[in-house]
């Protein structure tokens, strides 16, 4: 990558520090480290080491090596790396462009864009703020980022591009680390340690269906990064069991079908046809929902947003810390949660849609206020505030939508969902049902204070991607031609998945039809790894939990198998339950993860709060400790 050095010798009499994983993450703490330099760097010489074996600034996930069929999650103007003024961080704001800024400054020739292929150089001269960018183009914006961060560190700071895979990490706690890399010799000296690994692959939790698989010469796709999947063992025209409906599902749809030759027609009032290829499985899908995630909100957001937060802020986490014991998210948090997002509802449907209520909003927010959270008072008094029930919001039936319902044949389901996605589409890119676009506000906010709360368990995680990270509406309607094509079909909710040994076959079936048996030869986990520090692949991550860093000072997992670091500034929690002072993580894989790889404009976004605390945490340890051998 031109402007960024590749691995270089290292000063044996400099300080260093060891950042493992070069993607978002990576990038993100070098733009603070380099932002609280002028601060907190005395000049001691510094080399700063980015440790990667793909690219540095997209990483893994965001490679430029990709199918440009890919998409982003999140159109191009609520793309961000860099701080702005609603950030409350210690160190310096330093503003810059978006994802759609860089890309119209790369247009008019303010931002030099480097080593773009024909595809992204076209969709970079016509994309506009509300596209959603392919993953190629958003690699090219994460690299020019790391050569801002880079170009913006002092005299002194030297950075260090290695493209290897670390493996271990050992060393005392009052001493230098060693960071050991695959393929060379000698380790990596740090005198501090950060795991800004990303999405990590894991072994698969259905080890009874991989062994079945194998035995029987099936076809088992665990739960991996899409992109990286083996998706020439799936056969045209067979049918393929797939298990999961959200954004790695619609990574495979992509994959599977315009991937394979088949295209979209459009006709009139914009509906889809999907012409295929012939080369197409049939995709049965189901999960525990039973149907993908809502769609992206097509509207922006117009007059004040909901004072947040109201219900679920500081003081009320501080309380459920203050408790004896692991906090138990659905008795001790979650009906602070739900009130805070109906408080977010309820404020935009009075203020903007006074005509769908019953009473005064001074009343209503008195009442509600006075409500304990989880009181059934509270749906007493929606229920006599707002008169129609599409105005109301209900928590357990977004959650559950299909709970109950019963079909007599899988062609109804398919029509019921088919209908249901519609509708879904309808709503959200519907101004007058912008209370949704509050809830997602509230989702954001509560996301933001849960991080002090740890791990909190996986319903939470998944709860909040359904309704505020679900795919483009395109995508969706691209779904719906699928179905009605016969490509992709659904089994419905609490599928349940089972080895045949007698017909030596998968089979899938749902309480949504019941008697409903669908039989296939695949299965496809779609879905991403759990990131457990139990059944993780990564080996350096492996050697930390077995405890053999050379001091047994390991790390803890909490109970849903994320390594724990404290919520401030990221340090490892070690075996004895004690902040390592030398070691660091950051992202998916710590109990501290935030709501999504990228943050949002104007939203204060916890990833930039703790990439800013943990920088300013490694500049202040380095701040007056000698160099090596002085």
């Amino acid at each position: 990558m031109p402007d960024v050095p590749a691995a270089s010798p290292s000063s044996a009499s400099a300080l260093s520090v060891v950042i493992v994983g070069a993607g978002p993450r990576g990038t993100g703490l070098l733009e603070r480290i380099a932002a609280n330099a002028a601060e907190l760097y005395d000049g001691t010489p510094l080399d700063l080491h980015l440790v990667d074996p793909f690219p540095p600034g997209g990483g893994r996930i965001w490679r430029s090596e990709q199918s440009p069929l890919l998409w982003m999650n999140s159109m191009a103007e609520d793309v961000t790396m860099f701080t702005d003024e609603t950030v409350e961080a210690a160190g310096p704001i330093r503003p810059g462009p978006s994802l759609a800024e860089w890309s119209a400054g790369v247009r008019g020739g303010e931002f030099a864009a480097t080593g773009l292929d024909a595809h992204t150089r076209a969709e970079t001269a016509a994309l506009t703020p509300r596209s959603f960018p392919s993953r190629r183009l958003q690699s090219a914006y994460l690299a020019w980022v790391l050569q801002r961060a880079a170009a913006a560190l002092p005299p002194g700071i030297t950075l260090h591009i290695h493209p290897h895979r670390a493996v271990r990490v050992t060393g005392p706690r009052d001493g230098r680390q060693s960071v050991r890399l695959e393929g060379r010799d000698r380790p990596l000296p740090a005198d501090l340690v950060v795991l800004a690994l990303g999405h990590l692959d894991a072994d698969p939790g259905q080890q009874a269906l991989a062994a079945f698989a194998a035995e029987r010469g099936l076809t088992y796709l665990p739960p991996e990064f899409t992109a990286d999947s083996d998706l020439g063992a799936l056969p045209p025209g067979g049918p393929v069991l797939v298990r999961g409906l959200g954004l790695a599902f619609v990574d495979l749809m992509v994959l599977l079908t315009e991937g394979r030759g088949g295209r979209y027609e459009e006709g009139a009032g914009g509906a889809l046809t999907y012409r295929p290829s012939g080369r197409e499985p049939v995709l049965h899908v189901g999960s525990r929902r039973g149907v993908p995630y809502h769609s992206k909100i097509g509207y922006t957001w117009e007059g004040e947003p909901p004072p947040l937060p109201r219900f679920f802020g500081p003081a009320q986490v501080d309380e459920v810390l203050a408790r004896p014991g692991r906090p138990d998210f659905r008795r001790d948090v979650w009906p602070s949660v739900a009130k805070e997002l109906g408080f977010a509802h309820y404020h935009r449907l009075f203020a903007v849609h006074p005509e769908r209520t019953a009473m005064s909003w001074a009343d209503f927010e008195e009442k509600y206020a006075a409500a304990g959270p989880g009181d059934a008072d509270l749906a007493a008094l929606a229920a006599s505030a707002v008169p129609d029930p599409a105005d109301r919001l209900d928590l357990d039936a977004l959650d559950s939508p299909l709970s109950g319902l019963r079909f007599d044949r899988p062609e109804e389901l398919q029509e019921a969902l088919r209908g249901r996605i519609e509708a879904d589409l309808d709503r959200r890119h519907d101004p007058a049902r912008s209370p949704d676009l509050a809830v997602f506000l509230g989702l954001l906010s509560v996301y933001g204070q849960m991080l002090r709360l740890g791990d909190v368990g996986p319903w939470w995680h998944g709860f909040f991607s359904l309704l505020a990270s679900g795919p483009p509406a395109p995508r969706l309607r691209q779904l719906l031609a699928l179905s009605r094509a016969g490509v992709v079909r659904f089994l419905g909710a609490d599928t349940e998945i089972a080895a045949d040994p007698v017909r030596g076959v998968f089979r899938a079936s749902s309480p949504s039809v019941p008697g409903a048996v669908t039989e296939a030869r695949a299965l496809v986990e779609a879905r991403l790894p759990e990131p457990t520090l139990e059944r993780t692949r990564d080996p350096l991550l492996r050697s930390l939990y077995a405890g053999g860093d050379g001091d047994g000072a390991g790390a803890t997992a909490t109970p849903a198998g994320l390594l724990a670091v404290t919520a401030d500034d990221g340090r490892i929690i070690d075996r004895s339950g004690r902040p390592h002072p030398r070691r660091f993580a950051l992202g998916p894989h710590t109990d501290a993860r935030a709501s999504g790889a990228f943050t949002r404009p104007r939203t204060n976004g916890p990833a930039f709060r703790q990439n800013d605390a943990t920088a300013r945490a490694l500049l202040s340890f380095l701040r007056g400790t000698a160099c090596p051998g002085a």
